[in-house]
């Protein structure tokens, strides 16, 4: 399946989905936004794409009749930190924690509202080229403590000597808890800051899928990962 021309400054944008109706609708609006689609209906022809061209943000389902979505995931995040936002049937709530543990950064569940779709992409994107682009500038953009170095201009995160590739929600999740050191943060102080979205009933497990993924990165310069404490019942913080 070939992209549309190239549109909103060559953002572009992965389609994967088999089933046609919602990729060719998913495709529609988001070319209604100016975007530059390039849809596939199997996995392998995704990994083709990600491989050929420059992808912006990846829209996988999870329900592949090649490789599933989770396989393509695993597989961008060897290399690429750019959005993916999961697709899914809304019974299959495992499949959310699964593909926020491999490293999505949201999830879409089945049916869903395209309007939805396309605010939620937009959120993705002005997150992941603030990451990129480093739009603040002021003096408070270093954070240099206990061996962690955050840089927010540049994104950049060194821990123990070690360069760590964190996704822009690991990022802000990381700086939140190291800017306020030394107190407890909520799971839903977090995910308000950090998603910009209402917190919600499953909100905390969202959160805690992503403290897992950033202990995991955390834990490989030195063997631990008490960087980040978990206060049960109440929250996560960062010693001073």
């Amino acid at each position: 399946m070939m992209p549309q021309t190239d549109r909103r400054d060559s953002v572009n944008i992965l389609v994967v989905d088999d089933e046609r109706e919602i990729a060719d609708v998913i495709e529609l609006y988001l070319q209604n936004d100016q975007y530059s689609v390039f849809k596939f209906y199997t996995g392998q022809d995704a990994l083709d794409c990600i491989r050929d061209k420059k992808i912006d943000l990846a829209i996988l389902d999870v329900m592949l009749p090649d490789i599933d979505g989770f396989q393509i995931l695993k597989k961008i995040r060897e290399k690429y930190t750019f959005p993916v936002i999961m697709l899914t049937a809304k019974t299959e709530y495992i499949d959310k924690i699964t593909g926020l543990t491999l490293g999505a950064d949201d999830y879409i569940l089945k049916p869903f509202n395209p309007l939805e779709l396309i605010a939620r992409v937009k959120a993705q994107l002005r997150r992941y080229t603030q990451y990129n682009e480093g739009t603040r500038t002021d003096s408070g953009d270093i954070i240099d403590f206990a061996g962690l170095q955050l840089n927010r201009e540049s994104h950049e995160c060194v821990y123990n000597e070690k360069q760590l590739t964190l996704t822009p929600i690991e990022f802000d999740l990381l700086w939140m808890l190291c800017e306020n050191r030394g107190k407890v943060i909520s799971s839903e102080e977090l995910f308000e800051n950090v998603w910009k979205e209402k917190y919600y009933k499953n909100s905390n497990n969202t959160v805690m899928v992503h403290i897992r993924h950033l202990r995991e990165k955390m834990s490989g310069p030195t063997g631990k990962s008490d960087f980040i404490k978990t206060v049960w019942g109440v929250g996560y913080k960062v010693e001073e």
